[in-house]
């Protein structure tokens, strides 16, 4: 896979293995805005960082351990399911799901929805940019 330099007009260039719709390309860097404003030492999201966040089990919203993979697996371009629900979920993954990462309004979301379910609380504009930087690159 090649890896692609996306510019951001926010000063900051981050470096993704897939190419990021110019609305999310903006949103990463709005987060990556907001991100700075809490922890001025940060230069950029972080894959490990956000696979730590994506994989580390917590006491969720409905009191028993859970983390991200609970749900979306640690193959992300496979189905996951949803545990309470039992839904299918379609693949996290970009490659495998072209319509992930495609529409700012649903990234933003499922963000919520997600980091409610597992951490019982919103991701920071750090977290939430590790995440979905995790996310894109992974393998």
């Amino acid at each position: 896979m090649v890896r692609v330099v996306i510019a951001l007009s926010m000063v900051a260039s981050l470096t993704y293995a897939y190419t990021l719709n110019p609305q999310m390309q903006e949103f990463m860097g709005t987060l990556l805005s907001e991100a700075k404003k809490q922890n001025p030492n940060l230069k950029e999201f972080d894959y490990a960082r956000g696979e730590k966040i994506f994989t580390t089990d917590q006491i969720g919203k409905k009191g028993k351990k859970i983390s991200c993979v609970t749900c979306h697996t640690t193959d992300l371009s496979k189905n996951g399911l949803n545990e309470n629900t039992n839904k299918v979920i379609k693949p996290l993954s970009p490659s495998a799901n072209p319509a992930r990462f495609s529409d700012v309004k649903e990234v933003k979301k499922w963000l919520r929805r997600n980091f409610q379910d597992v951490y019982n609380r919103e991701g920071t504009a750090q977290e939430q940019g590790d995440v979905i930087t995790y996310i894109i690159n992974k393998k």
